[in-house]
């Protein structure tokens, strides 16, 4: 067996619990390899049973990033501010990391988002063959995402114009500072602050949710799981200076963004939780 242990290098309680750890795991004959949140490649799943991920949220969206289309179960132990995503610490970390070996964390299946993106200059047979073909995220039109993608205003800061689809149907036309598309597990991220409903993690479809649109009728959509979201900016130089941000994190295009095509992924993301107190215990917590 091989563990994966991904740290917040900021944060000495997270570096200190990677070393516990890997003694921890040496003296039970299991080999593990330690990297940070920033550095932390494909290269390191390879071989791997599982992720345990010290830090806060965005610890575990980067380890997700690696793992999170692979079936490979996340374990992750809060040394973060809110922590939605992660295990508080009150029992010892070695504690944690034994009771998820032994098969004794619940596990919880969440639905992540499969982005593709057709940028100025590419071919759109080849954007729907993307979209349909199996995930591949050596492809720079491919992204994966737990929490959300959203795409937003450039940096001329000019508001921008687009359409947006269901399943190839055009539902609006909108003007406003960009559109998110959640999941579930994002429903308590930026949707949630864009007035985007709360949604229990086990909901498998998306959440569409407008960004200051310039219409007093725009709402927030909740979809079927097997929907397919298309965000298509409109050809009008003013109104298409967009940026993509997926997770919270700016991914770099090499041209202008046409469009964007979310669904559901594939392959749920599994994370582990120990001595968990439910979803609405949780949002009670820290929403309320």
């Amino acid at each position: 067996m091989h563990i994966l242990v991904v740290r917040n290098d900021e944060g000495a309680k997270a570096i200190d619990a990677s070393l516990m750890i890997s003694a921890y795991l040496t003296s039970q004959g299991i080999t593990c390899s330690i990297t940070n949140s920033i550095d932390v490649t494909p290269d390191y799943i390879e071989g791997a049973d599982m992720a345990v991920a010290l830090g806060g949220d965005g610890t575990i969206l980067r380890t997700a990033h690696i793992v999170g289309y692979t079936g490979i179960p996340i374990l992750g132990i809060n040394f973060g501010h809110l922590g939605f995503l992660a295990n508080d610490p009150t029992d010892s970390v070695i504690a944690m990391v034994a009771s998820a070996l032994a098969g004794e964390c619940t596990k919880e299946e969440r639905t992540n988002l499969r982005i593709s993106v057709l940028c100025e200059g590419d071919d759109e047979d080849a954007f729907d063959h993307l979209s349909t073909s199996p995930f591949d995220r050596s492809n720079d039109r491919s992204f994966f995402a737990l929490n959300e993608i959203c795409v937003s205003r450039g940096a001329s800061g000019r508001i921008i114009g687009f359409d947006v689809a269901f399943n190839g149907d055009r539902l609006a036309n909108m003007r406003g500072d960009g559109m998110v598309v959640a999941s579930a597990t994002g429903s308590t991220a930026y949707a949630l602050s864009a007035g985007g409903p709360l949604i229990a993690p086990g909901f498998q479809g998306l959440v569409v949710v407008p960004l200051a649109p310039h219409s007093i009728s725009a709402r927030a959509v909740v979809t079927d799981p097997n929907d397919i979201v298309d965000v298509t900016l409109f050809d009008t130089p003013s109104e298409k200076d967009a940026t993509l941000f997926i997770d919270g994190w700016h991914d770099e295009l090499p041209a202008p963004i046409r469009a964007v095509r979310v669904q559901r992924g594939s392959t749920p993301t599994t994370l582990l939780r120990c001595n968990y107190k439910g979803f609405y215990v949780q949002s009670k917590k820290a929403f309320f």
